[in-house]
């Protein structure tokens, strides 16, 4: 699933007004989740190991850069994460501000966390469950703003909205968009599955794309036409939006969605960013505790509450900062495996591909050109974020180097090496 929905795509509108916000909502995934998608498709259906894109590094270039696709994925995700509690408390507080006051808010984030780290526990199949109702209805608020938001044409103009604390710019808006439309890999998966997959799987993605971009941008023009200030617009205001189209009730079905949806992809994350210590672990690169299941389920129970506690820590930082920050790290693990892609086109012509990026190997190292021109981006905005006193920039390259740190002192405890590198896909933990 694809991040947030049209959840948390407020900010979008506020710092870059209609018509750039559409406009960039419709040539971002372009730009962004396509090549991205296509390059995890070929990458999984030729290497469908556990701990993927850490693996896929691994083989492609050796331990050192595999450790360092680990580290960053791992940190990128604790700043990723934080941002569903977060946006859940964002909705929660448009119907009961009394949850502003204090650290009520921090609390209630805390118990999403908690929560979701308790049905991963109790295994997979109860989070499968959960996830799937948990989205069934969350489109419904936005189809009734379509619908409804023609008939108050320019009506809103001089409408009164609850004053917006949101500092977001074009460039933020870019990013929070970015972030939006992460979340292909998941999808990609499933490249090795299809049948013809090297005709099927890129349609389908096309496809999709389209689709993704549709639920973002037709409740944005919707809006257009209504006449709506893009200062009224942050972080949960679809609430309030909503509320001044169709009422009450579409107010408190939006509010549920906001909810329903950070609860929903917090509790359907968990289950994915867990697998990654665990493959470290049975690989020798973390300790073994992390690599422990839980007698029942299954699941790997010491790498969910040992990441949940780093979730927590990060609950406070705010929607912004976190998503540049995710970006930030996220973007550097990603350039890792447009490389890796590359790399094993050259060092291993022969490895069955289901798959291919199409265009052979100049296709193969011109999908990574745009992805990484845009996470360029996200350098440039993170010297203007700042977090414990510095820039989130330097905050994120103390991150990047203490990946380079920990593999140095993860090898001089473990001279002997790390588990070969897998030629089949393992069993999985569930």
């Amino acid at each position: 699933m694809v991040s947030g929905g049209t959840y948390g795509t407020e900010d979008i509108v506020h710092g870059a007004g209609y018509g750039r916000a559409i406009l960039i909502l419709l040539i971002t995934p372009l730009l962004w989740s396509l090549p991205t998608a296509f390059m995890i498709g070929e990458l999984s259906s030729a290497l469908p190991y556990e701990g993927g894109y850490y693996a896929w590094v691994r083989r492609a270039m050796g331990n050192f850069w595999g450790f360092q696709e680990a580290w960053l994925s791992l940190v990128a995700s604790i700043f990723d994460m934080a941002i569903y509690p977060t946006l859940f408390v964002a909705y929660l507080t448009r119907v009961f501000p009394w949850f502003q006051v204090g650290n009520r808010g921090w609390w209630v984030a805390l118990a999403v966390v908690v929560a979701c780290a308790g049905l991963n526990i109790a295994g997979v199949k109860v989070v499968s469950l959960t996830s799937l109702w948990l989205f069934l209805a969350l489109s419904a608020p936005f189809v009734a703003i379509v619908v409804l938001a023609p008939f108050k044409l320019g009506a809103l103009a001089n409408a009164v909205t609850k004053p917006t604390t949101s500092t977001v710019d074009i460039l933020g808006g870019l990013l929070i968009c970015m972030w939006n439309y992460m979340g292909w890999d998941n999808a990609s998966t499933i490249a090795t599955e299809v049948e013809r997959p090297q005709r099927t799987y890129p349609r389908a993605m096309i496809v999709a794309v389209c689709i993704v971009a549709l639920s973002y941008v037709l409740p944005f023009a919707a809006m257009w036409v209504t006449g709506l200030k893009p200062t009224a617009w942050e972080t949960g205001a679809w609430a309030d939006i909503a509320g001044l189209v169709g009422g009450p009730l579409l107010r408190i079905g939006v509010v549920l969605g906001g909810m329903i949806s950070g609860f929903g992809m917090f509790n359907a994350l968990v289950m994915s960013y867990s697998r990654l210590p665990l493959a470290m672990a049975q690989d020798g690169m973390l300790p073994k505790a992390f690599g422990k299941l839980h007698s029942k389920s299954k699941a790997p129970w010491v790498a969910i509450v040992a990441l949940a506690m780093c979730w927590a820590m990060c609950l406070g930082l705010g929607f912004a900062r976190l998503v540049t920050l995710d970006i930030l790290l996220y973007g550097g693990s990603l350039a890792l495996e447009f490389v890796a892609l590359i790399v094993l086109r050259f060092r291993e012509p022969e490895l069955k591909r289901p798959f291919r990026v199409p265009g052979g190997l100049l296709g193969a190292i011109c999908i990574g050109i745009p992805p990484v021109a845009l996470l360029a981006f996200s350098v440039y905005r993170s010297e203007h974020e700042s977090i414990l006193g510095m820039s989130s920039f330097a905050f994120g390259m103390i991150l990047i180097a203490a990946g380079v740190v920990a593999y140095f002192v993860n090898h001089a405890l473990k001279p002997a090496g790390w588990a070969v590198e897998p030629e089949r896909k393992p069993q999985t933990a569930s």
